[in-house]
């Protein structure tokens, strides 16, 4: 039996894996609602990590008992390019670690808040583009963009210095899953991951240390890497019914893992709607040693056994639905009839499922693009018979399908 887990943006998602039976046999999710305000306001988007952890552990307590002492591996991979921080230190003169279990028979890490930084997600905005372009440029195919791990720790470590004296370490936030799992000092994090932070070189899979050292950067938080699919440690202590010494492999992007999971073969492209979106497929031709960027809106990232995958990625998914949704709610409580985002989700869904088309053209990148940060959404042809709940949700969604193909 295999333990999935994903650390998403929105939620967390786990499952067992029968590798005897070739299928899911039990899988849980919850939302984290981990979202915190941010200082910056709408330029920043950071979300709660014991929060987060605590939605992991609500799932994998729910997962049949019997069947976990059965684990013999756990697979961890989550939302990309974040970053959190935090503090590691055995010494008996210290406050504690990061993570604790509440007691010697619990299942549960506590997370120290003290210990940790919030996460600063791929949503994030706070690096504009003229901070960006002060920036040294990367020894890398991939680009350095607002929300990866380098570029927000580069404004940190310009902005907010304090912040990054009171850490030791920095991850993704199923980095610091791992390193929680398996008592990691430091932590460990896959090529996927490290590519999706910028200033790493996939041909060597190396930092860009030098490039990041000259520009006064905190290089000491970079974590180990790892190959793709490699162990990065043992489950240090058993864990709702999982022996100890359980292998986990080193943190995978969600992205990869999704196509992993949908592609039936190596010739198929794969559309991925979740909180963004994006359409991919295995780029069998592309050799990095030759490489040269034609177009500043695909990418190639690493994906498994020294493979790429060719991505034309949007920052707005799901999440520019959610948007909408969350908008009609605020006005239902200003015009005194409050509804749940669940009733808004069943009517705008249900609404729209009776409409073939809309004249309506909904342009959704409320977070701009990483090609276009300064883009913004717009509605136009607009008319009054295009304006019913049912037309609009479902030009927002065929404008989140065409935005991908722009």
């Amino acid at each position: 039996m295999i333990l999935g887990i994903d650390v998403g943006t929105t939620s967390v998602k786990v499952c067992i894996y029968c590798t005897k039976q070739k299928r899911v046999v039990s899988r849980q999710t919850k939302d984290t609602q981990a979202n915190v305000p941010s200082e910056l306001g709408s330029e920043g988007n950071k979300q709660n990590p014991p929060k987060i952890c605590s939605a992991l552990h609500a799932c994998v307590s729910r997962l049949p008992k019997d069947i976990l002492k059965q684990v013999t591996c756990i697979g961890v991979c989550g939302q990309m390019h974040g970053v959190m921080l935090w503090h590691y230190s055995d010494t008996e003169y210290d406050d504690g670690l990061p993570w604790q279990k509440a007691d010697n028979d619990s299942s549960r890490f506590d997370i120290n808040p003290k210990k940790v930084s919030s996460l600063y997600t791929w949503q994030d905005t706070r690096c504009d583009p003229e901070f960006l372009a002060s920036l040294p440029q990367p020894e890398s195919h991939l680009k350095a963009c607002s929300g990866y791990g380098c570029t927000t720790l580069f404004w940190l470590a310009k902005n907010r210095p304090e912040k990054l004296e009171k850490f030791n370490c920095a991850g993704t936030i199923q980095d610091f899953v791992v390193a929680m799992l398996c008592n990691l000092k430091k932590p460990i994090m896959s090529v996927q991951n490290a590519a999706s932070w910028g200033y790493f070189n996939t041909r060597t899979s190396e930092w860009n240390k030098e490039i990041l050292e000259s520009a006064e950067f905190p290089v000491s938080l970079l974590p180990d890497i790892i190959e793709s699919g490699s162990i990065a440690g043992k489950l240090s202590d058993s864990w709702h019914g999982i022996p100890s010494d359980t292998p986990v492999v080193a943190a995978l992007g969600d992205l990869q893992c999704s196509v992993l999971s949908a592609l039936h073969n190596e010739d198929d492209a794969v559309l991925n709607i979740s909180t963004s979106a994006q359409l991919c497929f295995i780029a069998s031709s592309f050799d990095i040693n030759s490489f040269e960027s034609k177009c500043e809106k695909e990418e190639f990232l690493p994906y498994f056994e020294g493979k790429y995958l060719a991505v034309a990625a949007s920052l707005n998914g799901g999440n520019a639905l959610a948007t909408f949704i969350t908008m009609l709610q605020q006005w239902c409580l200003e015009l005194g009839s409050p509804l749940p985002q669940s009733t808004l989700w069943e009517r705008a869904i249900q609404a729209a499922s009776k409409i073939q088309s809309s004249s309506l053209e909904v342009i959704p990148t409320l977070l701009g693009e990483r090609h276009a940060p300064n883009d913004i959404a717009h509605v136009s042809n607009i008319n009054p018979g295009n304006l019913s709940l049912g037309q609009v949700f479902r030009a927002t969604c065929a404008g989140i399908v065409k935005n991908l193909y722009r």
